[in-house]
């Protein structure tokens, strides 16, 4: 894309965007532009190529879409420095060049390093082809973040999501420039922290995001519970963010491809060290008096082997014991509780540790390029590794962190000169030699492969006899001790270097001097485990675990009885995988991305000086911008120069057609440059001192007055010139228009009188037609009127004879109707109510209709008193009788007897139809009509005898309660039918 005319990264500028051009140079002045820019959101600084990036613990506007199209296919020095020029620098230049490139990022941990190659992939997956397929790729590469952040970083003092490994990804592409897919490397995780983390500072993501995400049925099934307390986290450092996290881990491992039940056995060995931490030891005796030790806690045990697969007595027996193989004895010896604990811890360490590297090979698996793709690919690598660390007290990781730093501030200095050589070879500019301090010896000192401290540690490690952190301080000191970076108290010239302690070294480094404790240096650098564990963990049916395939390989009993040959250190194997990197990053063209963290507190808009010149010192950036201003400050190419600078030359003002360094040539003659001040190239003219630099800008910006003057000027004239022809335009169409409604009104006025004129005489002609139309038509009601009359009297003579013989019998007719209807409706809405016993009857005045009147009066009472009837229950019908049958015995003979009406009648005193030796009886003897208790008296002693006599619908009982059994005779009762008579 080609540029746009005079644009540059000079315009509105806030202090230098290019430190190279910054007068005068101190770090006073250096740190001081980086603050004047960190407050004004200009978080981004040149070196040349290479940029600085100062962390600005928020989220600013410029990441956008918009922003990445605004970067794309643009200048490297066209535009405001960002991040985006320096990754577009490197994908164009592989792209178009085909050049192999890498990006380097650097920085002390919560400088910004991991966000800084997010940026770095997101513009390479936005600026790259959008097909499916692409996408796909693009969308695995940049999935791989999440896990390796889950997995990989942690919440420290200095950030919230340090990076506690070292990671290079190698992007390839295709002759396109879209991706294929890529390769990771990973380097030092720091294992320790799985099993012990400082104060404020957290375990591994992962851990917490399990806890806090995953549901109740999977935590069950990795036998976790949230109300357990672990020993190798703390719960209340659980946030809602990890819930999130644990979210997007779970979709990451979607996108790459990890099956289910990959990720199970991933999850079953994260939740088997948390459960392998909660684990303690008891010493006790064995039978032979030495110091043993046993596991109190057998039920946690069982549930740990269910998720390692691995046989509790094995693992408890590797826990608690030790097998040494000494010539071709095998001796197994008890670990004290102490011993035991290490070996646990150690175990834990190694499972995470080589879940790690397996994770980041399964991820590998997924986004490396197919055998078909092979061919004529481009590659791209991102190094996101840890920055230069100096604390209060520093250990091995320190050590080996420093080491990688140094040998990339190596290769930075070899390559920044190597680039800068090209450049002048290139370009045909004489090369002067720069003078700058090379760390190759302090690189030598720390991987020499006899005398360097790695060397000595692994001799140490690997000698019989005793050995001990101290002997292998003894060792540096007589090995080390003349060199003039490495300090010593064991050294006569230090002896009374209060600052040095006596269980230390100290090595002056290019970022400057650090203090190493030598404490467990040689317990980190040994990386092996006991053989009881290795061979334990290999029995295991966890397909990710044991085996052959598994994590432990080495626990293969067939293998490891024949094989006393010990693992490779920690550190010679990072040595090994630096010297690879260094060779891989020397075989592609460097891009800088260094990144600076401005405050303690990790709070936006503070910046500490003290803090930045620190980083600012073992950064090397002030010699970094020494080594770009040995030679030439600035370089531009003669197309850019001359658009930018052209009118500062009558001659290429305003465009320049000849030769483009003739062109530049009279640029600087007319503004009466000293010849010493710059120097032509091929291509570029090479410009030595800021100041000049600084010059032709002021003169740009006064030249711009000018020209904005005159500009103005012209493009204010010719803007009047415009209005005028324009105000003339609209005269003539202002007086059309007036002209047109002049005439439109006067034709209106004409109009209206006309149609005024017209409407009286209509309205004339239309009157003189009304008053003949009213008189005729007063004449036609006239005959009309008089016609009716003489036809209706006509009529009525000839109908008076017809109505005297007929109306009578009519009228009468209708009147008895209507008698007849009035006597109904009046007796309707006088009827009684539905009650038998209501007497109430109207009333009836009219003589012919009498009799009916007594007819209705007595169907009326019929009908209500059917109606009754039929409504009654049984046993409401069965009571109404026995009040029949005593109305006819009783009424008007008994005085109690109309009191009585209203009582229901109760025969059955005895209550017989509740006995249930009488319901025996009751079925051939009918319904009990009375019964009551009674006596007789007998006539041979005179003794009473209790009785009951009984009435029923069939039979007369009397006899005593004890039984009903008795013969029937036939009493004739007079008056009523006969009934059976039953005696007892």
């Amino acid at each position: 894309m080609a540029s746009k005319a005079g644009e540059s990264f000079l315009d509105n500028m806030v202090g230098v965007g290019d430190a190279v051009l910054l007068e005068p140079l101190s770090e006073d002045s250096f740190v001081k532009n980086l603050e004047d820019r960190f407050r004004n959101d200009h978080i981004y600084t040149y070196i040349g190529n290479v940029a600085i990036s100062v962390n600005p613990y928020k989220k600013l506007d410029i990441y956008d879409e918009a922003t990445i199209e605004r970067y794309r296919g643009r200048n490297f020095y066209e535009l405001p420095p960002h991040i985006f020029a320096v990754s577009n620098l490197a994908y164009e230049s592989m792209k178009n060049y085909g050049r192999d490139q890498c990006i380097l990022i650097t920085g002390e941990s919560g400088a910004g390093k991991t966000e800084a190659s997010k940026l770095v992939m997101k513009y390479v997956a936005a600026v790259s082809s959008q097909s499916t397929e692409v996408n796909t790729i693009k969308e695995q590469l940049l999935q791989s973040n999440p896990v390796l952040e889950a997995f990989g970083n942690a919440k420290t003092k200095r950030n919230d999501n340090s990076s506690r490994f070292g990671k290079y990804m190698d992007i390839e592409f295709d002759f396109k420039g879209d991706p294929l897919g890529g390769v990771i490397s990973n380097y030092l995780l720091e294992k320790s922290r799985v099993v012990r983390q400082s104060s404020g500072e957290r375990n591994f993501h992962i851990f917490y995001q399990l806890l806090a995400g995953a549901s109740s049925v999977t935590l069950k099934k990795f036998h976790l519970d949230k109300a357990v307390k672990f020993d190798y986290l703390s719960l209340d450092d659980i946030t809602q963010d990890d819930k999130i996290r644990y979210k997007e881990v779970m979709n990451a491992f979607d996108v790459i491809g990890v099956t289910s039940s990959e990720v199970d056995h991933v999850f079953e060995l994260v939740s088997s060290v948390l459960q392998l931490g909660n684990i303690t030891f008891t010493s006790r005796s064995t039978s032979g008096g030495m110091e043993g030790c046993s596991i109190t806690q057998l039920d946690d045990v069982k549930n740990l082997c269910e998720l390692l697969s691995i046989k509790p007595s094995v693992l408890v027996k590797a826990l608690t014991e030790r097998t040494v193989n000494a010539r071709n004895e095998t001796v197994t010896c008890n670990l004290s509780a102490s011993e035991a604990s290490y070996s646990r811890e150690a175990l834990c360490k190694e499972i995470y540790d080589r879940l790690f590297t397996w994770l980041v090979n399964r991820i590998n698996n997924s986004i490396k390029v197919p055998a078909q793709k092979k061919q004529k690919r481009k590659v791209m690598g991102v190094l996101d590794i840890y920055g230069f660390e100096i604390f209060e007290r520093n250990g091995f990781e320190q050590f080996m962190i420093n080491y990688c730093n140094e040998k990339l501030q190596q290769i930075f200095i070899e390559l920044t000169l190597k680039e800068e050589q090209e450049e002048y070879v290139r370009e045909g500019v004489e090369w002067m030699h720069i003078d700058f301090f090379n760390n190759r010896v302090i690189c030598e000192l720390i991987e020499n492969s006899h005398k360097g401290i790695l060397s000595m540690l692994d001799e140490e490690c690997l000698r019989p006899g005793e050995v001990s952190d101290s002997t292998f301080l003894q060792k540096l000191e007589d090995n080390c001790g003349t060199h003039e970076h490495f300090e010593s108290r064991m050294n006569a010239k230090f002896l009374a270097d209060k600052t040095l302690p006596h269980d230390a070294f100290r090595i002056q480094h290019y970022a400057g001097k650090v203090t190493y404790h030598v404490e467990k240096f040689m317990d980190k650098n040994n990386n092996s485990l006991y053989r009881t564990l290795s061979a334990a963990v290999f029995t295991s049916s966890n397909s990710l675990l044991g085996g052959e395939d598994g994590l432990f390989p080495e626990g293969n009993p067939r293998t490891s009885a024949n094989s006393l040959k010990r693992p490779s250190t920690t550190g010679t194997m990072f040595k090994s995988s630096m010297t690879a990197l260094m060779k891989n990053l020397l075989n592609k063209n460097p891009n800088y991305i260094r990144c600076i963290k401005p405050n303690e507190v990790k709070r936006g808009g503070i910046f500490s000086n003290d803090l930045v010149r620190h980083q600012v010192r073992y950064l090397g950036l002030l010699e970094n911008v020494r080594v770009k201003r040995a030679g030439y400050a600035y370089r531009q190419p003669y197309g850019d120069c001359i658009r930018r600078y052209k009118m500062l030359a009558e001659e290429t003002w305003p465009n320049w057609s000849g030769p483009l360094q003739e062109g530049v040539g009279k640029i600087l003659d007319a503004n009466n440059i000293d010849t010493d001040e710059y120097q032509f190239g091929n291509t570029k003219i090479f410009i030595r001192n800021p100041k000049t630099l600084f010059f032709l800008e002021e003169q740009r910006v006064v030249a711009l007055h000018r020209l904005t003057a005159i500009i103005q000027k012209t493009w204010r004239g010719f803007v009047a010139w415009r209005r005028f022809q324009e105000m003339k335009k609209n005269q003539i169409i202002i007086s059309k228009y007036v002209k047109c409604y002049q005439a439109r009104q006067k034709y209106k006025k004409i109009r209206a009188a006309t149609i005024i004129l017209q409407c009286y005489t209509r309205g004339m002609k239309a009157r003189v037609e009304l008053r003949r139309l009213k008189l005729e038509k007063r004449k036609n009601l006239a005959v009309t009127t008089i016609a009716a009359f003489w036809r209706g009297h006509q009529t009525r003579v000839e109908y008076r004879k017809f109505f005297r013989a007929h109306a009578g019998k009519l009228i009468a007719n209708f009147v008895e109707k209507y008698v007849i209807y009035k006597y109904l409706m009046d007796l309707k809405k006088s009827l009684p109510s539905s009650s038998p016993t209501d007497k109430v009857w109207s009333t009836c005045n009219i003589s012919c209709v009498q009799q009916c009147h007594q007819l209705l009066h007595t169907y009326h009472h019929q009908n209500r008193c059917r109606k009754y009837r039929l409504g009654l229950t049984e046993q409401r019908r069965d009571i109404l009788s026995d009040k029949l049958f005593a109305s006819t015995q009783f009424k008007g003979k008994k005085a109690s007897y109309p009191a009585s009406v209203s009582q229901p009648f109760t025969g059955d005193h005895a209550h017989l139809s509740k006995n249930p030796k009488w319901s025996k009886y009751a079925e051939d003897s009918g319904k009990v009509m009375y019964s009551d208790e009674g006596f007789k008296i007998h006539r041979s002693s005179g003794k009473f005898v209790s009785m009951i006599v009984a009435v029923t619908d069939r039979a007369f009982f009397a006899g005593g309660p004890e039984s009903y059994e008795a013969e029937t005779i036939v009493l004739s009762v007079i008056g009523e039918s006969c009934l059976p008579l039953v005696i007892q």
